[in-house]
């Protein structure tokens, strides 16, 4: 039988490494601070070994804020089509958006800082991704505020996903489940609806 080459096998988990190494690296330091020696050496490999996934320090950028927001959109998606009503569908958004806040700090923290540095197209690209994703929050805000007209409905949205976002720029020190409790009562009140039971949603 040949032998198998593993020195030169692929390592499946490789690509996932070298991006949760750009958002530690990043969310603690900024992007543009940050060399691809440094990002290797904290993915546990050499740096010019990221080269055989992106081209180049900005793809590796790209590539962080387009997991972060794919993370986000795609999990929506489930939660507005599956949810048997509009409060227990934006009772999930909140915990769905609140776990991501706790759990994957350093990519969204990431976002926030450096979207602004992307190219222009990659820029507007991951913008209007983020626009459609607050519009599945307006959606099912809309019929649980009808006091609210279209503008005063997102800024809502606006305000309680800035509520929950405010963790990642500020050490509280408490425990994950007391932080998580803390702002899923917020963003309830900011937009103004009785939080559901926890939703069974899968």
């Amino acid at each position: 039988m040949p032998q198998t080459d593993t020195g030169r096998r692929r390592d499946p988990d490789r690509r996932a490494r070298i991006l949760g190494a750009a958002a530690e690296l990043a969310a603690r330091r900024g992007f543009h601070s940050v060399g691809m020696a440094e990002i290797g050496a904290q993915a546990g490999i050499v740096g010019s070994g990221i080269y055989r996934h992106f081209d180049s320090k900005i793809a590796v950028l790209v590539a962080v804020l387009d997991q972060g927001m794919d993370r986000l959109a795609v999990r929506a998606g489930e939660i507005v089509s599956q949810a048997p009503d509009d409060r227990s569908a934006l009772s999930a958004l909140v915990r769905d958006h609140v776990q991501v806040a706790i759990t994957e700090r350093d990519m969204l923290a990431t976002y926030h800082r450096e979207v602004h540095n992307l190219p222009e197209d990659d820029r507007r690209r991951l913008r209007r991704r983020q626009r459609h994703y607050l519009e599945d929050w307006v959606h099912v805000l809309a019929p649980l505020r009808p006091d609210l007209a279209d503008g005063e409905l997102r800024l809502t949205v606006q305000a309680a996903i800035g509520a929950v976002q405010s963790t990642l720029f500020f050490r509280s020190g408490l425990a994950d489940d007391r932080l998580a409790a803390l702002l899923d009562a917020t963003a309830h009140r900011c937009l103004g609806v009785e939080p559901a039971s926890e939703p069974t949603i899968t």
